[in-house]
């Protein structure tokens, strides 16, 4: 099989979605990419080399990867943002549950997760497991693509008024996955899947992921069915974006930030609001022999483009979306302005973004929420404020965001990365 990122398109991009059903699997499969175009992977606990090169780190479900070939030890930076955690349902710590004679599996909703979405939907399991090595624990990545999970929709005919039901995500969201009085240990059937000793397990992050494969569908392909592509359709382009930076070198030294846990509000050790930008930002700038006032000096010149999904217009719903600020699926990027800060562009920011589109030809769409409803919000807001740097809030159109299958154009995958890659290099 190719490289994921040779299909700098939408067929590249299933692939990539496929591979990494897990905030841990984007970052493998980011890193497998990056280790194939020259990249070397740095332990935060070590020290760092001094010379230019292409390097990354990884901390937890985050990575951070950038170049330091052709440019100065001054140089500012361009940052490529996003996030690799998507809404899902997540395993409790206590899952195993018997009821009506069924086995259950305690799951509890990640993020803002599109509850209907999720019945009736063959589902695997991923994440990580740390599992005790003598007197030390290590990661084991896990991934069961098997249909072990389902959450099962109630019968029409059980519905007061044959409408449906609002679903309490503590009772209702548990998945079947077995017949019986007793229940029986998930977590030890999954460390049976990865091989490892079930009482060897000290702790695990597992969630469910969509069995469906990814697909081109409509009669011309022109769309991208897939689940998580909020936000893997920015890890995927800002992936690509990167790459083509490196190899085309200018006067920034171009980085891709991916954090977990945005959908959660990035209050983790790995998320956006912690200090592993600023920490590697600096360090980048001490190991080509600079000190805090360069550091300043960089940051003071640098730009960041939040890249997250953005809202296209609904054709069903075509009401709830801002009458004079209409998204089209398969018209190009999207700059996203909220005037209460729910995105982090300013003009100054935008101005980047408008140009780095202008280079490579790709049209530029602009968002605004309706006034009268709530917005949601990136990593955009914490980055800038954060680390004080000019950042623009950017995104490529879909629809069923927070759904477990979305939708978006597949025009939309090249000239989302194109840009993107037009902004960690720009012509001088």
């Amino acid at each position: 099989m190719p490289s994921l990122t040779t299909w700098t398109n939408a067929e590249g991009l299933c692939r990539f979605v496929d591979a990494s059903p897990s905030p841990f699997h984007v970052c493998a499969t980011v890193s497998s990419e990056l280790t194939s175009a020259g990249f070397t992977r740095l332990d935060e606990t070590q020290s760092w080399p001094t010379e230019p090169g292409r390097y990354f780190v990884v901390r937890g479900g985050s990575l951070i990867a950038w170049s330091t070939e052709g440019v100065g030890r001054t140089a500012p930076f361009r940052v490529v943002g996003g996030h690799t955690d998507s809404p899902n349902l997540r395993v409790k710590q206590h899952p195993d549950l018997a009821v009506a004679g069924w086995q259950l599996v305690g799951l509890e909703p990640y993020g803002g997760a599109w509850l209907n979405s999720w019945l009736d939907r063959d589902l695997g399991v991923s994440g990580r497991l740390s599992v005790r090595r003598g007197n030390t624990a290590e990661d084991v990545l896990v991934r069961i693509d098997d249909p072990v999970l389902r959450v099962p929709q109630l019968a029409i005919h059980l519905s007061e008024d044959r409408k449906g039901v609002a679903l309490d995500p503590q009772r209702n969201v548990n998945a079947v996955w077995g017949i019986g009085d007793e229940p029986r240990s998930f977590v030890g059937f999954v460390a049976d899947r990865a091989g490892v000793a079930p009482d060897d397990v000290l702790g695990w992050e597992l969630m469910t992921h969509d069995l469906a494969p990814s697909a081109l569908t409509g009669p011309e392909e022109e769309f991208v069915s897939a689940p998580r592509l909020d936000n893997q359709g920015t890890c995927y382009a800002g992936t690509h974006a990167l790459l083509a930076a490196a190899d085309n070198p200018s006067e920034y030294v171009p980085v891709l930030a991916l954090f977990d846990h945005e959908e959660v509000g990035s209050m983790s050790e790995r998320g956006a609001f912690s200090d592993l930008l600023n920490t590697v930002l600096e360090r980048i700038v001490l190991g080509r022999g600079g000190g805090r006032e360069e550091y300043l000096q960089a940051k003071a010149g640098s730009t960041v483009a939040s890249g997250d999904m953005a809202h296209a217009t609904h054709p069903n719903y075509a009401e709830r979306h801002e009458p004079a600020h209409r998204i089209r699926v398969g018209g190009g990027p999207v700059l996203k302005v909220n005037q209460n800060l729910r995105y982090a562009s300013d003009a100054d920011g935008e101005a980047v973004f408008a140009l780095a589109c202008a280079h490579v030809g790709v049209p530029l769409q602009r968002y605004v929420h309706r006034a009268d409803l709530p917005c949601g919000s990136t990593i955009g807001p914490i980055t800038a404020s954060r680390t004080g740097i000019t950042t623009v809030d950017v995104g490529a159109p879909q629809l069923a965001m927070h759904s477990a299958r979305e939708l978006m154009g597949a025009a939309d995958v090249r000239m989302y990365s194109d840009a993107l890659a037009a902004f960690l290099s720009p012509v001088p």
